[in-house]
């Protein structure tokens, strides 16, 4: 399951966000891992829009796994600060999940995939 979500940085904030995220904690590093946050990346814009990428077998169970250690407890706890509109819920719950709308592969894998099916005619053919 590939998931994106998004969150926004306090734009007052956004320095000290970066900082903290060089260098996670090995701790939360290794729970993540452990609990199915898989190719987990963050993207900032300049104005504090937060984008991530996670691949994970469930979102749930991931965010769930998470909620069980202390030391998330601990991270979500001294980062929520940083996020505007998290309606006190801690980060890793309060994202907003976008819909996937495209995915190269996938297309692809319809497209190379044999089928009993009349394609369509292009638009030049027509």
């Amino acid at each position: 399951m590939r998931v994106c979500f998004q969150l926004q940085v306090r734009p007052d904030r956004i320095d000290e966000y970066r900082t903290r995220h060089t260098a996670v904690w090995p701790e939360m590093l290794r729970a993540l891992a452990e609990n199915g946050w898989h190719n987990y990346s963050l993207f900032l814009r300049p104005d504090g829009l937060l984008i991530g990428y996670v691949e994970t077998p469930s979102l749930e169970d991931a965010v769930e796994g998470m909620a069980r250690t202390d030391v998330n407890r601990r991270w979500q706890s001294e980062m929520a600060e940083l996020f505007e509109e998290l309606d006190g819920l801690p980060p890793d719950q309060a994202f907003l999940v976008l819909e996937e709308v495209f995915h190269l592969e996938d297309q692809l894998d319809r497209t190379t995939a044999p089928t009993d099916a009349p394609t369509q005619p292009r638009s030049d053919e027509r």
